[in-house]
């Protein structure tokens, strides 16, 4: 017999052994002796109020041993002479495309503009290092797409678009910890990451798939509301019967080809901001209420989630990065963007999140509509310009103390910082567009007051954060194709129908459905 039960467990009884069996023993009025296992379904901390509890869902086994084995299997089959799909781009979205094109019987090939994750660290230490941006390999754009090196934080709220869970047991298959099934914010880490995504990649060519790095697709041969061929940048042509677009928020050439071609757009509606970082003691203090202490060890770095409304647009964090690094996220030269990631211990000095402005693309780019569906495209170009510059046009970021921007002053000196490429000071509340820079300023006002110590001298804000979705929308139809372009398959945060890993690997797996029939 299997008994659901919910658990409260204190931080005190967590150190206990076999505490989940005696307080499901407590619950059930059983004896601990009938209970095979207590088998943990999901996990999270309430720090609520100062005593801290741990809530556990679980199911309780009475006399009678749980299963072993995983909900899902992967079975896959050898698919390297069966009908093909070509998928554009290697990240989340293009991985789970590939994987499911094998599990229907399709032999994927797919086109990745980056270099496998082996490789991508030459490009993203230069970066942070050198200020040396790679086109084509930094970040955002390589093996697993950006989520490999920035991060890889698991948590969604799509959980209508697909299979959750048969996107972690994937990641688990793959090599990931099968801590990311019970966490309620599940998180792989940075660090080990790149390696579940080298396990991916091992799985498609060993079933019969391609995949070919350094390969960017520079054109459409468009037929009869048909593409019939890819033009690469090596001047090779390939033909093509259809075809996954998967290739991410910044392959911002992919989009200007679209428009150029007159296939059609939209202007899409997405944020930007800027990136905070306190000192992780700070969160800590204000989550776990042990302000001057040190945080338990039972305890991981705290994060927080906040939002609020300012004059009917909403400011929110977004990517919140405890025990984390503020990363250079640029993907041309003269652009500094940054994002955010934590290693999988989450122990690094520092927490930072993403506070990031709504951005409304029907009423708030005005000044930008000669550029039609591209127009906040270029609003966020332009931004990332102003970074560079006003950073001594390398990857310096611009940067500024949070409580000096709310109050509109240059900072004298600045904390010190995770972001490897350093950081200048510089007027942020005067250079950021003002729709900007009056709603951040109200809302780490109310930050402060939601979580008092927040709003702080010894945090400092950083700029900018541009990346947070696309902005742009490759519209599709009912079949998941693109209304003109019959067998292409916009796909992920790219075409505009992802916000994270877990997201963009459903859509991945949509996208590989409708294009397998």
């Amino acid at each position: 017999m299997i008994k659901p039960l919910q658990l409260r467990i204190t931080l005190q009884e967590e150190r206990q052994a076999d505490i989940l069996i005696q307080k499901a023993s407590q619950h059930l009025n059983v004896n601990v002796e009938t209970i095979s296992a207590v088998k943990v379904l999901r996990k999270s901390i309430d720090a609520r109020k100062k005593t801290i509890i741990l809530n556990y869902k679980v199911d309780v086994y009475l006399n009678e041993a749980p299963s072993e084995h995983p909900i899902y299997t992967f079975d896959y089959k050898d698919v390297s002479e069966e009908k093909e799909i070509h998928i554009i781009g290697f990240g989340p979205a293009g991985m789970w495309a590939a994987l499911r094109c094998i599990e229907l019987g399709f032999k994927p090939i797919v086109l990745e503009r980056g270099k496998n994750v082996q490789e991508r660290r030459r490009d993203i230490k230069a970066i942070n290092q050198d200020h040396i941006v790679n086109d084509d390999s930094n970040y955002c754009f390589g093996e697993g797409g950006a989520g490999t090196y920035s991060d890889g934080k698991l948590y969604t709220r799509s959980l209508k678009r697909g299979d959750v869970r048969k996107i972690f047991e994937n990641l688990v298959f793959h090599g990931a910890t099968d801590q990311i099934l019970v966490d309620a914010h599940p998180h792989i880490g940075t660090n080990k990451l790149p390696k579940v995504v080298q396990n991916i990649r091992e799985t498609i060519l060993k079933f019969g798939g391609e995949i070919h790095f350094e390969t960017r697709v520079i054109d459409f041969n468009i037929k009869n509301n048909l593409i019939k061929s890819l033009m690469l940048h090596n001047g090779n042509e390939l033909d093509v019967n259809k075809v996954i677009l998967a290739t991410g928020h910044s392959a911002r050439d992919i989009y200007y080809l679209l428009h150029d071609k007159n296939v059609q757009l939209q202007a899409k509606s997405f944020a930007m901001g800027v990136r905070v970082e306190h000192p992780q003691h700070i969160i800590d203090g204000i989550q776990y209420h042990c302000k001057g202490e040190q945080r338990d060890e039972l305890l991981p770095a705290a994060s927080y989630s906040l939002v609020n409304q300012v004059n009917d647009r909403g400011v929110y964090s977004f990517c919140m990065c405890p025990g984390g690094f503020i990363v250079p996220a640029a993907t041309a030269k003269g652009e500094v963007v940054v994002n955010g990631m934590s290693p999988s211990k989450r122990n690094n000095a520092f927490a930072n999140s993403g506070i990031v402005v709504e951005i409304n693309a029907e009423r708030d780019l005005y000044k930008y509509e000669h550029h039609g569906a591209l127009k906040g495209l270029e609003y966020q170009k332009d931004l990332e310009r102003l970074a560079f510059t006003s950073g001594g046009r390398t990857q310096t970021a611009p940067a500024q103390r949070l409580t000096d921007f709310v109050e509109g002053r240059l900072s004298a000196d600045l904390n010190s910082t995770s972001y490897q490429p350093g950081l200048q000071s510089s007027p942020m509340h005067s250079l950021l567009p003002k729709l900007i820079v009056g709603a951040l300023r109200k809302g780490f006002k109310a930050f402060g007051e939601k979580m008092p110590g927040y709003y702080t001298s010894e945090a400092n804000i950083i700029g900018v954060e541009s990346r947070t979705s696309s902005p742009v929308n490759i519209p599709r139809n009912a079949q998941l194709a693109h209304p003109e372009i019959l067998n292409l398959f916009p796909c992920g945060e790219g075409g505009g129908y992802a916000g994270g890993i877990v997201s963009a690997a459903m859509d991945g797996e949509r996208c590989a459905e409708a294009a397998c029939v």
